[in-house]
């Protein structure tokens, strides 16, 4: 444990067993550290969108679902279930992605909800509690039909219920399901300059507020630490794993590995959307058409039909929350 600024969290381990525990820290930074055999596993990081989620949590009471959207690798899935251990008695967390019919199966009759929840308690090994317990479907797009029961499961009111996915895959997987309106959407993005330095165990910037406020200027000191932070935070960006990476091990080499996995990643993504390749080609174009002088993105030709068909392209890639379009720029 490090404390002073530092990097802070516990870690208890006990050979041959798996344990977890978790700590706050003045009300500041919380840390799940899984161990076994004495080896650290994992490290989660303070975000700002947990204190949304907690106001949905209060002010919603069962009344609706949460449906955490974001681009894939910042963090969904793991903010949902930190969220669940913290501020619920029990929790399941089901993970769409493995397609596990034991699972999926219990969703095709829902008339009878006890069944339902009997079959999702015997499966898990665990026991739910009325207005205590919330039920994690994690990458709901790969299976609508539970994004289709969340209308019904919210009307029944017993539990609550957290969601996380792709816009994108999730837009293109609803032709066969009425889209809940008991749903409430937040996005999260890779982490922000103030929350990579929460990371770092720099919990300061908020004091800067007052130097802007009253426009008082830096001393140099100050002014020189800030920007090598800012820099700093530049070069690794705000994706969860990668920023994990270099305050493991301070490599900017492996950090970029980890950088060309996740394009790797939306590039695939892209192409499954797109097989014409067009969309992969607009993405990998952007860092160029925006060294351009004209510093702007711009549809140019005339040809009507192809003007549209790009422009879909461009809508998207907003939707796979891989791009941040500013409009009415001059």
């Amino acid at each position: 444990m490090k404390i002073a600024g530092k990097r802070t969290f516990h870690c208890f381990k006990i050979s041959g067993k798996r344990t977890k525990q978790m700590f706050k820290i003045a009300g500041k930074r919380t840390f799940y550290c899984f161990g076994t055999a004495g080896i650290m596993m994992e490290t989660v990081f303070r975000r700002k969108l947990y204190d949304r989620m907690l106001e949905w949590k209060n002010r919603s009471n069962g009344k609706s679902a949460l449906l955490i959207e974001g681009a894939r690798r910042v963090g969904k899935s793991t903010i949902a279930e930190l969220f669940a251990k913290n501020e619920y008695s029990r929790h399941i967390y089901i993970d769409f992605s493995k397609h596990d019919s034991r699972i999926t199966d219990l969703f095709e009759d829902l008339s009878d909800m006890d069944r339902l929840f009997r079959g999702l308690q015997l499966y898990t090994g665990v026991e739910f509690i009325e207005r205590d317990t919330a039920i994690i479907f994690d990458e709901v797009e790969e299976f609508p039909r539970a994004r289709e029961a969340i209308k019904h499961l919210v009307e029944d009111g017993r539990y609550d219920y957290i969601e996380t996915g792709s816009l994108i895959s999730i837009k293109k997987n609803v032709k066969d399901i009425i889209i809940p309106s008991e749903e409430e959407k937040l996005v999260l993005h890779p982490m922000d300059f103030e929350e990579f330095l929460w990371a770092k165990g720099n919990n300061t910037l908020h004091l800067m507020r007052d130097y802007l406020e009253t426009a008082t200027p830096l001393n140099d000191a100050l002014h020189h630490k800030m920007m090598k932070e800012y820099r700093e935070y530049i070069a690794v960006g705000g994706m969860p794993q990668v920023v994990q990476a270099y305050l493991d091990n301070r490599s900017y080499q492996e950090i970029d590995r980890l950088k060309r996995q996740i394009l790797d990643i939306y590039l695939n993504d892209f192409r499954k959307i797109d097989p014409s390749g067009n969309l992969e080609s607009y993405y990998r174009s952007i860092p160029a058409e925006l060294s351009r002088e004209s510093l702007r993105y711009r549809i140019t030709g005339n040809n009507k039909r192809r003007i549209s068909r790009e422009s879909r392209s461009f809508f998207e890639m907003e939707d796979s929350r891989t791009v941040e379009m500013c409009y009415h720029v001059d």
